[in-house]
Formats: structure tokens, sequence, C-alpha cells
């Protein structure tokens, strides 16, 4: 027999999007010298990064804390007491009737979306089925894109481009066809890249379309609420449904390190995970939970969400548009999604004479990192120019570095348009 791989072996170390972008965020970190505008890495905010040291002090101040914490395993699905905590936090902050039994920590929510995906869908029935997952906005997360064990294991609707007042723009959701192939319907809210938050009517509506169809609807709130609560729109949060499955992540509130992504379902979904997590990483990890655990408790970590973390990304936001306004005055070659949470800026060049990648490469020689908008299309059928024309670019960056990265993209496509004769 020749030395190889498997299908699932070449697919899963096969090239991706989300390869890419954790590589360049990592060299980039390490190296320095790059304009750190591609990977969401959390920004260090002071404020919260005094609770961590904090906490850790605390943890070291208290006999068998950190031993504990570095020395024993714990159950597949969590620390128990984590588990209790989490619950009596959702229950208080969302009213949701939700015990130990409806939650499993994850490594990361990478992990979560991972494990998720592959027990809902792919083959089904002894091979008689081929199930999938619906995503009903696209753009939408690039780690989803590859996680599929199954071959063509992903759907998606086209979404509505509409314009906006002065240079914005906003993705619509166009309902389209639930085919019974459909396992689940899948959506972040924030949507990392673009930002947009799915409305509350649209949210009720797709979970409506989930509940009648007999499918799961997955709401990943990696930004979103009620931690790190990432969100600049009034929303609410959603109601407990059975046939619904939440995911969070301690990642965005500046824990990225400790891989600590949460799972919060009917009891069925969370006892399939832990087992799916004692074959894969045998245990959890603690750290994230030990650090967290008696915030979650106390409501001091709800507190920082509000009065630091949200703020500190609104404002960078901010500073991050006021920067590619400026930076593109006069030239007319873009539009930006409003932005309504998350870490991120969706740049639409609707004129851009290269592809989405040939940008990235071009600007990654100017020592700028973005990532390229067409990773972000999982599931999507149809070729669709649109999606090459996109770029993302994250705001955690300090404001200095964002502008600077703002005048060579701008500059970028400006000689661009230049060689193409599209511009003066």
């Amino acid at each position: 027999m020749k030395h190889g791989y498997s299908d699932f072996g070449e697919k899963l170390s096969g090239h991706s999007g989300i390869y890419e972008v954790m590589e360049d965020t990592g060299q980039a970190l390490s190296a320095g010298g790059m304009i750190m505008m591609g990977g969401g890495n959390p920004a260090h905010i002071p404020a919260v990064e005094q609770v961590w040291r904090r906490r850790l002090e605390e943890i070291l101040a208290e006999p068998g804390a950190m031993e504990s914490m570095l020395g024993d395993y714990d159950t597949p699905r969590g620390r128990p007491g984590f588990l209790e905590t989490l619950a009596a936090f959702l229950h208080e902050r969302l009213g949701w009737p939700v015990g130990p039994e409806n939650i499993a920590v994850t490594t990361g929510s990478q992990t979560a979306n991972f494990l998720l995906f592959n027990l809902l869908a792919g083959p089904a029935g002894g091979g008689a089925e081929h199930r999938r997952i619906l995503f009903p906005l696209v753009p939408e997360y690039i780690g989803y894109a590859d996680q599929g064990v199954a071959p063509d294991m992903f759907r998606a609707w086209r979404p509505e481009i509409e314009l906006r007042g002065g240079d914005t723009f906003k993705y619509r959701l166009v309902f389209g066809e639930m085919t019974p192939d459909i396992a689940a319907i899948c959506v972040s809210r924030p949507t990392n890249p673009s930002s947009n938050v799915i409305t509350d009517a649209e949210l009720t509506a797709l979970s409506r379309l989930a509940g009648e169809s007999g499918a799961r609807l997955i709401i990943d709130h990696a930004y979103g609420q009620p931690f790190p609560g990432v969100i600049f729109t009034d929303v609410r949060p959603p109601p407990w449904e059975d046939h619904v499955i939440h995911t969070f992540s301690l990642s965005k509130l500046g824990l990225p390190t400790t891989r600590t992504g949460i799972v919060v379902a009917e009891a069925g979904i969370i006892d399939r995970i832990g087992r799916m997590n004692a074959q894969v990483v045998l245990a959890t990890s603690t750290i994230g939970q030990t650090i967290t655990g008696p915030l979650f408790a106390s409501g001091e970590l709800s507190r920082m969400c509000a009065e630091a973390v949200r703020p500190f990304y609104r404002q960078r936001s901010e500073a991050a548009l006021e920067a590619l306004r400026e930076s593109f005055a006069g030239q007319g070659q873009y539009r930006v999604h409003e932005c309504e949470g998350a870490f991120f800026l969706w740049i639409w060049l609707p004129g851009l004479p290269v592809t989405d990648r040939e940008l990235y490469a071009r600007l990654k020689r100017r020592g700028l990192l973005v990532v390229p908008g067409s990773y972000f299309f999982p599931g999507l059928q149809e070729p669709w120019e649109h999606a090459s024309q996109c770029i993302r670019v994250t705001y955690s960056a300090e404001p200095e570095a964002v502008r600077r990265g703002m005048r060579i993209l701008a500059e970028e496509v400006r000689e661009l348009g230049k060689s193409e004769g599209t511009t003066d």
C-alpha cells in the first residue's frame, strides 16, 4: 500500500481560509512590524486585563486552587462547579430554564462548531440520507467553511444588498427554500465578518422555520449577548427553545488562549457533546473556567462587559470608520457595511480590478494584513462577483495602526485603479 492520507485527513489538513488567517495572525504578532488588521484577536483592554491579573493572584493565594486548575482533569463536559454557576447566570440574566445538564464546555467555540456540525450533518441512516447545515445570511464566519467531515455539507441563501446613506450598505436576509436535507440552520449574531445583527423578528422567523421543519437552529454568540456583549444595536437575547443550540466563547472577553467554548442546548445534545469531547480531547481545559467562574457568580463579568468591553469596541469602531473615510476621501471606490457589533469593518470595493485575494497579497507585501472576503461565503452554490470584491479588517489594533492601515489600503486601491485607467 502506498503512503498517503485518508479523505478525511486530506480535507482537514488541506488549505483553508481559517488556517491562513491564524497563521498570518500568529506570525505577525510574533515577528512584529506588520499592521495587524486581519485576524480576530481581541484587544488588550487595560481594565479587563486588570481583572485577569487580579483573578490569577486570587487563584495563587487560595490553597490548592492553582494546583487543581493545572493538575486535575475535569469531566468531558467541564468543571461541575462552573456548569452550575453558568446555569444560574443564564437563568438570572436571560430567564432560560437551564441546569448543568444543559451546558458543555469545549476547547474553544471553533471546536464547538466542529462537533455540532458533524453531529447533526453528513451521511445518516447508513448513507441513505445526506444532511446539511444552512447559513441563511452570508457572508458568514470563515471558520465554518471547512469544518464538514463529509463533502458538500453546507448550503447558503444569498442576501439582498441594501444601499444606505453615504458610503454604507447592509445585507438583508432573503428567505429561500428550506429543503428536507437541512439538519440545522446556523447564524452568528453579530455576524462575523460583516458585523450584521439580524433583527429579533428575523431570528424568530428562523427559529420558527427550523422548528416546523424538524431542524435545529444554532446561534453563535461569540461576540454577542450576554457576553462579551459587543452589539451596538437594540436587540433582545433569544428566548429558550428546545430546538435551539447556543454557542459562546471566552475568547472575545480577552481570554483567547484559554480555548474555552460553551454549548448550551437541550440535555440530549449536551450529552452527545460530552461524549465527543471524551473521544477528541479527553477532558476540557480548566483555566478559563477557573478564572471566570466567580465573575459570573458575582455579576462582575456582566458589569465589565457593559462598562469596559462594549464601550471600548464601540469607540474603536468609530475611530476606524473615521480613518477609512479620511483615507478614501474623494475616491468614491468603496462601501462599508453598517457596523452593528463584533470587531470588524466589512469593506466592499465594487470597482476593484483584481480579486480580493490578489489585493490581500499586495497589501501583505506592504506590511498590512487583512482577510480576503471570498473565504466568507460557505455553502453558496451560484457564483457571485460581490464575494471577491470584499475584505474584512479588524479595528482591535491601536487607532494609529488602524489609520496607517487604512491609508495603505486606500493608496493601493487608488494605484490599482490608475493602472486600469478607472480613476484619475
